[in-house]
């Protein structure tokens, strides 16, 4: 009797570089607390980048440890331009918590 095998993961087509997964680093007065405090940073991201190429993203550009890897997926804002409503683009989001030792110094 044959075992059943979890569905594998599929194959993406896209291979993002490590400059390519950090879009820009979220400076903000919270951002700054927890990079202070709680040795996390805040990045914006690629969309179809994953907490294990945030990983290594960050690893390899900034030469420190990660510990950890959350994501979020922000839902656009409803704007309004004259008369016309639109809608900001959604976004991903992911904080990074480093090992003890290590900082990054941008902030």
């Amino acid at each position: 009797m044959s075992a059943i095998k979890p569905p594998q993961p599929a194959e993406r087509t896209i291979k993002l570089e490590p400059h390519q997964v950090l879009l820009r680093p979220l400076v903000t007065e919270k951002g700054v607390h927890r990079a202070s405090r709680n040795n996390q940073y805040a990045f914006q991201i690629h969309r179809d980048a994953t907490k294990l190429d945030v990983r290594a993203a960050v690893e390899s550009l900034f030469d420190v440890k990660v510990t950890a890897v959350r994501t979020q997926t922000r839902k656009g804002k409803f704007r309004r331009f004259r008369n016309k409503m639109g809608r900001t683009a959604d976004w991903k989001k992911a904080i990074v918590q480093l090992h003890e030792d290590h900082r990054i110094d941008f902030f």
